[in-house]
Order: structure tokens, then C-alpha cells, then sequence
């Protein structure tokens, strides 16, 4: 299902990426208001589900911790674009986006607010961008002229691939011989294997799937180029945060513990709870890919944000030519107020 979409920031909005990292658990079911104590102004929260996928929304309301809010499934995303778009436009409550993504958008004026991450990148859950088995690709030189498969454009891989070009010293007449190819991620290691594209995007389930067939190797990863981080976050309008401050306290709040536990609970019980929770809400979905969820990749305790996070981009940005020096600054482009772990140490 998918649902129809008004005009309004399209344009812009084609950057964006949004990713669901699943996880899924139990707990306490008697929480029914906010850390401050307030009621939410609304009853439920719209929002697009990802197929075989458990946002951490969806875990914080199978834990308790989102009541009395309850979340209404609309369809599942297609894209980070349209998720993004369903957003803004008021068709739906909150999404996810890439942190460089989020920054363009506010340099074009959306009016989104990222109050928590959602995803990142860590030891056990990153991105490579791979090749074949004996391909003449070593450096990134040898990118020039070569097509690299990514899921969408103006996003996480975009950001990645082009930051690895400019430190490799290539010069933006060369970057723009590297072209990147929009290729379903389900089909990208079949793409890469007959030879239509050279290079691969691969993360997560697909990429681990891919690495048991073999016969592939990564010509390098995201977490080699910026370490352990936090990738994006978690978007409400203004409008929404505005009209009802309670409910954007809950959503944050309950989502941030929904994080920390599945960042302290045994992977084991994470992948049964997970699995459960596919199961009970008979989408018509394969479960199979829960074995190989590892982390979270967050790396702010209950998906803080730090400046760093958006501070890069802002700072990539600029290097490009895509936003003015000064027009954007990381101060109140983001916030963490409505996180329960903002005092506390990441």
C-alpha cells in the first residue's frame, strides 16, 4: 500500500534516505504518560512500516513503553524519499532520513526538526561497497568510468562513496566519471554478479548473504571513513512538535528506551522477539533475514544526537557547493530534548 503524496518539497525531498534497523522486544505495559507527566495531545502516531522490518517505534509500542500513544500502520515505505515526503506533507506523523539528507532539506527550507537517531554504523552493523573477485578495481582511481549501484541518490551511499573520491584526491571533473546506478537493494549482489554494474552497495542481511555465497571482497567500508556514528535520525514537522509538545515527548522518549533495549538485551532474545512480532502482524512478510541482525548501530545512548553528526554535513555540503558557508549552523537543527538519556554519558 502506498499513499498519495502532495507536491509540496518534492524536489528537495528527493535526497533523502530513510532506513529501519529491526529490532523488537518486551516489557512493561503501564506506562501511560510521558517522563513530565503530561498526557499526549493525540491517540495515535501515522507512520510507513518497512517490509520484513521493525522500526524501533514498533518495538517501543510491542514493549509498553509508547502508551497510551498507539501507532497507525499505513503502508510500508518505498523509498527514504516518500517516507520523507509523507511527513512534511502531513500524511504521515514522523520518519527517518540520512543526517546529510535532513541538512539539505532545512537548507531548503522544510520545516523538520530530527529529535532522535535511528540508525548508525558500528562494529558489527556498517556498509561495503563491493566488487567481484578478481576486479581490476583496487583504488578509487580506478572508479573513473565505472558505474557503483546504490539504493537511492542524494543519500547514506552517495555521501559515503563521494567522500571517498574527494579523500583519495580526486578531482570533481573525475567524481563526476563515477556514476551511480539506482539499483533495488535486494537485487544489487545479482546485478554485481553479472557484470552490469562494477560496484555494490551492501549492508546488513543482503550484504552477509552475499559474503556467504562469495566470490566477493569490499573496496572499502563506510565505518573505515568516519568510525562508529550515528547516521540519521528520527523526524517531526515543526508544526507537529508545536501543536502537541507531549506526544513528541512520549514518541522520543518511548523510542529511546525501545533503543537502549535492544543495545543491552542478548541478540538471541532480540531475534525471537523480533521474529514474534513479524509473525503476529500477519503482513504477509518473510521473517528469515532476523539471524542475521547484529546491533543497532546508534551511538548515542538511547539515540542521542550529537553536533558531530550534522556538523559533518553541513561542513560536506559546503565543500560541494550545494549550501552557502553560514547558511546553515548545527545549533537548533536538531534536538534532544524530549530524550530521557539527555544528562546521561553516551
Amino acid at each position: 500500500m502506498t499513499i498519495p503524496l502532495k507536491r509540496s518539497y518534492v524536489t528537495a525531498l528527493s535526497f533523502v534516505l530513510a532506513s529501519s534497523f529491526v529490532v523488537s522486544a518486551c516489557g512493561n505495559k503501564d506506562q501511560t504518560v510521558s517522563a513530565k507527566g503530561q498526557t499526549p495531545e493525540v491517540s495515535e502516531l501515522r507512520y510507513q512500516g518497512s517490509v520484513g522490518s521493525v522500526t524501533y517505534p514498533e518495538l517501543a509500542e510491542d514493549l509498553g513503553y509508547l502508551a497510551p500513544l498507539k501507532l497507525k500502520f499505513i503502508g510500508n515505505t518505498i523509498s527514504g524519499p516518500q517516507d520523507i515526503q509523507a511527513v512534511v506533507t502531513g500524511d504521515t506523523d514522523f520518519g527517518g532520513a540520512f543526517n546529510g539528507a535532513i541538512v539539505k532539506l532545512i537548507a531548503a527550507k522544510a520545516p523538520i526538526k530530527p529529535v532522535i537517531s535511528y540508525y548508525g554504523v558500528d562494529d558489527n552493523t556498517w556498509t561495503g561497497y563491493y566488487v567481484l573477485d578478481g576486479s581490476p578495481i583496487k583504488t578509487a582511481k580506478d572508479l573513473i568510468g565505472k558505474k557503483i549501484a546504490v539504493n537511492t541518490l542524494g543519500a547514506h551511499h552517495e555521501f559515503v562513496i563521494k567522500e571517498y573520491l574527494h579523500r583519495a584526491g580526486l578531482t570533481a571533473e573525475e567524481i563526476k566519471q563515477v556514476t551511480l546506478v539506482v539499483v533495488p537493494p535486494v537485487t544489487s549482489e545479482q546485478t554485481l554478479r553479472a557484470a552490469q554494474i562494477d560496484v555494490a552497495a551492501l549492508g546488513g542481511t543482503l550484504r552477509d548473504k552475499a559474503l556467504e555465497r562469495g566470490g566477493i571482497q569490499p573496496l572499502f567500508k563506510d565505518k573505515d571513513l568516519f568510525g562508529n556514528f550515528s547516521a540519521g535520525s528520527y523526524v517531526l514537522t515543526d508544526k507537529f512538535i508545536k501543536n502537541n509538545p507531549n506526544a513528541a515527548h512520549k514518541f522520543v522518549e518511548a523510542t529511546a528506551k525501545a533503543i537502549e533495549w535492544a543495545r543491552t538485551t542478548p541478540q538471541t532474545e532480540v531475534v525471537a522477539r523480533y521474529e514474534k512480532i513479524i509473525n503476529a502482524r500477519d503482513r504477509k512478510e518473510d521473517a528469515s533475514t532476523v539471524k542475521f541482525w547484529k546491533s543497532t548501530g546508534i551511538a548515542g545512548k538511547g539515540g542521542l544526537i550529537s553536533d558531530k553528526e550534522f556538523d559533518t554535513w553541513i561542513h560536506w555540503l559546503v565543500n560541494e557547493g550545494v549550501i552557502k558557508e553560514g547558511q546553515l549552523s548545527v545549533k537548533g537543527l536538531y534536538t534532544n530534548e524530549f530524550n530521557p538519556f539527555v544528562n546521561e554519558k553516551k
